[in-house]
């Protein structure tokens, strides 16, 4: 039977992807989690509350306000926004049941989880494991810890995702693939219940798999440092700070925090508040 390969992400998934032309064994087909774990609630996410909780923080996201409906109204139809954020969580819990599906049914089937040196990835492979021992050695890891890769000019460097390794890259990765140990199902399974009850508001990854909670406005500082006395584009702002990150922060939560920053009166605007591409931020007025 054909592998089955796990990514963090689309832009995982095409990078991998191209790697299957160059190694009939790598082949197989490819499942990638579209959310991002690094940020956000975590807290119960195991049920529903918890599911509906973190939906709600990616509809504040995009700018989206819950519309109540009068009892015995019609539902109206989500925008296509709404939809969108809405597939984040719900996607990913719905990709996660056909997984198991498949593994029960197919008990030859192996898997092949990749990640990268990067908090999104490190988080979801926590989210994967805490529910995966019943499929133990069956499930497999490749996580590229600090390890060197060469670039298109030939030079040594150490990525820190997925799309950042070329396809030929990809046949060294494999050989790293081991079985998930029981003693990491057990103390990673531990790790993802201990980040759910922390339920920081970012998750940042200090090295090897430690992943270190902080609050919501860890950045805010960064943000307002940034942020001259003449109005700017707040993509140029979020730019800025994300250069200077050794891992950087989706933009998606950057443009959050600047609008909360203007909702407490920290930062002035103009523009719709909508992406980081559509208003202009500076420092307020003395």
């Amino acid at each position: 039977m054909a592998l089955l390969h796990i990514v963090f992400g689309e832009s995982s998934a095409t990078a991998l992807a191209a790697a299957f032309e160059l190694d009939e064994q790598l082949k197989g087909d490819i499942l990638y989690f579209e959310d991002d774990l690094s940020v956000g609630p975590l807290f119960i996410l195991d049920t529903k509350d918890g599911q509906n909780a973190r939906k709600q923080w990616w509809m504040q996201l995009a700018g989206i306000q819950p519309q109540p409906v009068a009892e015995g109204a019609p539902e109206t139809q989500a925008p296509a926004a709404v939809a969108a954020v809405a597939e984040e969580g719900a996607g990913d819990q719905e990709k996660f049941r056909q997984l198991k599906a498949l593994l029960k049914s197919a008990p030859e089937q192996e898997v092949y989880i990749w990640a990268g040196q990067n908090a999104r990835d490190v988080c979801g492979y926590y989210w994967l494991v805490s529910q995966l021992y019943d499929f133990s050695g069956r499930i497999h890891i490749i996580y590229l810890n600090n390890l060197p890769f060469l670039n298109e000019k030939g030079s040594v460097f150490y990525p820190t995702h997925l799309h950042q390794i070329l396809a030929k890259e990809f046949l060294k990765a494999k050989k790293l693939a081991r079985p998930i140990s029981l003693a990491e199902y057990e103390l990673d399974g531990d790790e993802w219940s201990r980040m759910m009850n922390e339920n920081g508001g970012i998750r940042l990854l200090e090295g090897g798999k430690k992943i270190k909670g902080e609050p919501a406005t860890f950045y805010d500082k960064e943000l307002v440092q940034q942020t001259t006395a003449e109005f700017q584009k707040a993509s140029k702002v979020v730019g800025l700070v994300t250069g200077k990150l050794k891992y950087p922060v989706m933009d998606q939560f950057l443009g959050w925090r600047l609008k909360e920053l203007i909702k407490q009166g920290k930062l002035e605007s103009k523009g719709e508040l909508k992406t980081i591409k559509d208003f202009e931020i500076k420092l307020p007025t003395e």
